[in-house]
Parts: C-alpha cells; structure tokens; sequence
C-alpha cells in the first residue's frame, strides 16, 4: 500500500472525503518525517494539528485541497509565527498580520504545516541562509535545491508536503522546480495579490505553486489567485477555474523556441540542451508547432534588470547594529542599490518596459515559448559563494538562470517541466512562457506533455524517499 507522502495532494483530499484518512492522520504523517533537505525553517506543530482538528468536524464542501497539508514560504507573514525574510537580521521578528494568501490557504481548509527556507530577501538564485541549513535538492543532497523557494522545493521532492506555496522574482519557482523535479508555476502580474504587508510595486514578483504534478499545481493556483483593495495590477477573471485545464485539448498550438542566452559568459550544458530538443521533438509529436526565434530580449536588458535588482535589494530595513550580519552578495547588492537614484531607478523601469513591448510583439504572434529553465544542473552546495568578491557570486547567478527574469518583467506566466533527467540522476527542465493572463493554456498544454510522459515522475523517486 503506498504511504500517505506517495499520494499527490488531490488524493489525500479525496481520501479525507472518503473518511479513509484524517486530517489529523495526514499532519502527524508529515510532521514525523525527517527534514534532510533544509526545506523548513520553522515547524508549525501545534498550529497544524490544532487546524487539522478543526477540520476533521467541518464539511469538506467545494475545497479540492481540504485537509492537506501546504507550507508557507519564509519571506510571508503567518500571524503569531517567526519570519525571518532568509536573514540573520530578522531572527527575532513575528508576523503580526496573517498575508492574504494564508487567509485564503486556511479558508481553503489546508493545514499550516511549516515555513520553507529562502535565502536573504528572496534575492539569491541558490537557498543558503546564515542561520540555518541550505536547502539541498533530494536529488542529490550535496546540490542545492534553488532559490529563492528552495525550501519549499525540497520539502515537495523530499516528500515532506505534498504541495507547496512558493514565490518568484526573477525565477524563484522555477529555477527550484527545476532543480528538484517539479512542475512549477510563476503566474501572470496581477493573478495573486501581496496584500495586505508586500508591496507590488514593478510587479516583478508572483506568488505560485510547487508541486509533483499539473493537477496539483492548478488546484493550489485555484486556491492563491485573488485581489485585494490597493492592488497595483489586477489579472481578469481567468472565467473558469485552473484546473479546468487539466485535461483540456489545447488543440493545435504555435510554439516559439529559442536557447540563445543575453548574459555575457552563459554557456548551455549539454544535458540542458538534451532537454531542450527532447521537449522541441515531445512538442511536435503531439502535434504542436515549433518555430525557432532568436531571443527578443537584447544584451542591454541585462543591466537594466540589474539595476531594478540592485533597488529592490534595499527594500528590508536592516538596523545598523544588524548590517554586519547580512550575507556578503546581499551587502554589495544593497550597496549599489542605496547608490542608485531614484532617476536612474525610473530610467531603468521606463527602458525595460520599452524592450518588453517590442519582444512581446514577438512572443504574442505564439501560443508559448520554450526555453531552458537554467543552464545547466544544480550546482553543489557553496559553489555561488566559493569565491572572493560578491560580483562574482551575482556573476555565477545571472550565468546559471539567464532566461527565468524576462517573465518577472513582462509579467507573463511562465512554467517548469521537468521532462529530463541526467545519467547521474539530476533533474533537467525546460521552460514554457505564455501570453499575459493564459496560464489556462499552459495548465492545459503542461497536462499534455505530463500524460505523453507517464507523469513528470513516473516510477522515479529521489533516494531516501
């Protein structure tokens, strides 16, 4: 009989309905399994097995994910509970408001198992905090999972949440999706909100799900995507719900490609181009159009995007008695950001918004784009800081997750599939962007790939599962 972690997330739901298993049944599981993976930072015990009581005397209803477990990550507030933002400066910080994403996991009927580590300020592309463990992908624990929802992404693969809620500012859910096996989903602009703490400013930041599977993934979007009162940006209704996609024929679609990297000094492992040209020959078998495009995005993007990076950098107020202890890339990030104007800041967003427009005149004549995810396999634990100066560590970040960044700008969605894994047993992904607000033809095309795979996973299992 396969363990209560073996099932996908709308299982468990379903055997919570069928009464064959508790909530109760289901948190005590997950919380007895062992963290190998640096996925938490913070075990919510008591606040999970007193929820999933509760919901053991309420009606299920229409909640597909009623009484599964689903941790938050580390950089949003749960009320009453520590957030350390990934950072030394933060250690003694409690929530004192619950994010409106939590109120609507806890109206959902999820249960709060935990908050997943990230590294400082969600800024890094690898998860290695001062004050803790990395987070390490269960793959290969001497590789990291990711950043900067690596926690998040360890804790899926690891088998210690079914699901996860993740969030993604140049890459940050698909980068650990692809370091860890998962499909993995950074939704459109607007599909999300940050309220009621996080401003939304650029809106280069999305809050998504992580997740072994498609279904899974639409189902917890279904439960995440909302508005609130002072949002910038607003996503349209999508009409009807994200799993409705699962399944769906999206018929006959045009797929633009390209692999051709802006980042000076970029290189493509040849696993990542394996992957690349699987997926492009996986695509056309199904029936799919795949034309091949040079990247929209030009080299002078780059530096545009660094110095809205630099800004937003400097976003968390550090007490002066507590800068000594931030990690050094977030140290020099801060710095060229507390030196970059507010002029300069606004030239910056006014020029990349400028790009975007022509690339998206590009993009929008197809349904999808496919590109690599990163450029090669997850490095080995310490590899984006084994070096002297911080520039070099930002260098390493941008060589190693070129392509992830340009959907943060457009604020297009933009997937992980993890359709290929190397001889060694590292898992590869490719990545699919859409038009601004379709995540529905994403869902629905990503579901297909799935099927034509036997599963993202089918009998593969990271050891130690």
């Amino acid at each position: 009989m396969a363990g209560i972690h073996d099932l996908t997330a709308l299982e468990l739901a379903s055997a919570v309905r069928a009464r064959e298993l508790s909530p109760v049944e289901i948190a005590e599981h997950f919380l007895a399994r062992t963290d190998e993976v640096g996925a938490f930072v913070t075990v919510t015990a008591e606040i999970a097995l007193d929820q999933a009581r509760r919901l053991e005397n309420e009606d299920p209803g229409d909640r597909p994910l009623f009484g599964v477990p689903v941790p938050v990550k580390d950089l949003n507030f749960v009320k009453g509970v520590p957030v350390r933002f990934g950072s030394a400066t933060y250690q003694d910080f409690i929530a004192p408001v619950d994010d409106s994403i939590v109120t609507r996991l806890r109206e959902a009927g999820t249960v709060l198992t935990g908050k997943t580590n990230t590294p400082e300020f969600g800024l890094p592309c690898y998860t290695e905090p001062a004050f803790g463990p990395p987070a390490r992908t269960p793959w290969d624990v001497t590789r990291s999972a990711g950043g900067s929802s690596g926690g998040a992404a360890a804790a899926v693969a690891a088998g210690l949440a079914p699901v996860a809620h993740g969030s993604d500012g140049a890459g940050s859910i698909r980068i650990p999706a692809a370091a860890c096996g998962l499909f993995g989903i950074k939704p459109s602009r607007g599909r999300v909100s940050f309220a009621p703490m996080i401003p939304d400013l650029a809106g280069l930041s999305a809050n998504g799900p992580l997740a072994r599977n498609v279904a899974d993934a639409a189902a917890l979007l279904d439960v995440l995507a909302h508005h609130q009162p002072g949002d910038m940006y607003w996503a349209p209704d999508p009409g009807t719900s994200f799993s409705a996609h699962v399944g769906r024929d999206p018929g006959k679609l045009r797929i633009a490609r390209y692999c051709d990297p802006v980042v000076e000094g970029a290189e493509l492992h040849t696993e990542v181009i394996a992957a690349y040209d699987h997926a492009t020959k996986l695509l056309e078998r199904l029936g799919h159009e795949v034309v091949d495009i040079p990247n929209p995005y030009g080299a002078d993007t780059v530096a545009l995007f660094e110095r809205m990076w630099f800004s937003f950098a400097c976003m968390h107020v550090v007490a002066p008695d507590r800068e000594h202890l931030l990690r050094p890339v977030t140290a020099w990030l801060r710095e060229r950001g507390f030196a970059t104007s507010a002029p300069d800041f606004l030239r910056a967003q006014s020029a990349i918004q400028l790009a975007t427009r022509f690339a998206l005149l590009v993009t929008d004549e197809f349904d999808a784009v496919l590109t690599p995810t990163v450029t090669g396999p997850t490095p080995e634990i310490g590899w984006f800081e084994d070096v002297e100066d911080p520039a070099e560590t930002f260098a390493r970040m941008k060589r190693f997750a070129p392509f992830a960044a340009v959907y943060n700008v457009s604020g297009q969605p933009s997937v992980n599939l993890p359709i290929h894994w190397t001889p060694e047993g590292l898992p590869i992904g490719v990545m699919l962007g859409g038009r601004w607000a379709g995540e529905g033809t994403l869902i629905a095309l990503s579901a297909q790939v799935e099927a034509a795979v036997g599963g993202f996973w089918g009998e593969r299992r990271p050891p130690g599962w």
